[in-house]
């Protein structure tokens, strides 16, 4: 809405906060950090069957509703079909240092979709740890971590888990998993009870 000197934005107030509070506190147990994964991959499919690639996927834009449904928000760097070069490939470095994909690093061009699932390999890694799997504070020395997927999963992650994130986490985009493979995978199918039973959500900002 707007008046000839103010625009208004009216927004759905999500009272859950954002989902990095409850990581903050520490890693969560594994059926709850796989109901949030489960959403996180259901919305960003959605996102990508419409040409959309998010580009900032971290715990701080997923939010929680009054009932613990996790919707994704601030879409301010995600980039369009038409925001590709010539070559089909986005070129814009952007993201959370932290969880963005070692190709978006490399200013040669990259997959929006397959960088977004880097990040919710990053994202995965942290719900289940507590922690980042690729952390240094020089920051690029922590890029070189991320260009050889240098990370340590924790023995106390079921190693289905584990599985799971080394193909998510993983360098050459050519092998690292698809959403169709990360939905037919074993761990991620755990309390779907014949179907999916978690919503998609998005808050627009």
């Amino acid at each position: 809405m707007a008046t000839k000197s103010k625009i208004f934005f009216v927004m759905e107030y999500v009272r859950g906060g954002e989902l990095f509070a409850k990581v903050e506190k520490g890693k969560l147990d594994e059926d709850l950090a796989r109901r949030y994964f489960q959403q996180l991959i259901s919305a960003i499919d959605y996102c990508h069957s419409r040409g959309v690639s998010h580009r900032d996927l971290k715990p701080e834009n997923l939010l929680l509703d009054e009932n613990g449904n996790l919707k994704s928000s601030d879409f301010g760097l995600s980039a369009l079909p038409g925001q590709r070069w010539n070559d089909g490939l986005l070129h814009t470095q952007c993201g959370t240092p932290a969880y963005v994909a070692p190709e978006v690093l490399r200013k040669k061009g990259y997959d929006g979709a397959k960088a977004d699932i880097w990040s919710c390999g990053v994202i995965l890694f942290v719900l289940l740890s507590g922690y980042l799997p690729f952390l240094h504070e020089n920051l690029m020395k922590m890029y070189v971590k991320i260009f050889k997927a240098d990370y340590k999963i924790p023995n106390w992650i079921s190693k289905d888990a584990r599985d799971l994130i080394s193909r998510l986490l993983v360098v050459d985009t050519k092998r690292r998993i698809s959403i169709p493979e990360i939905m037919e995978n074993r761990w991620f199918k755990v309390g779907e009870e014949g179907g999916r039973r978690w919503k998609i959500g998005f808050v627009w900002v």
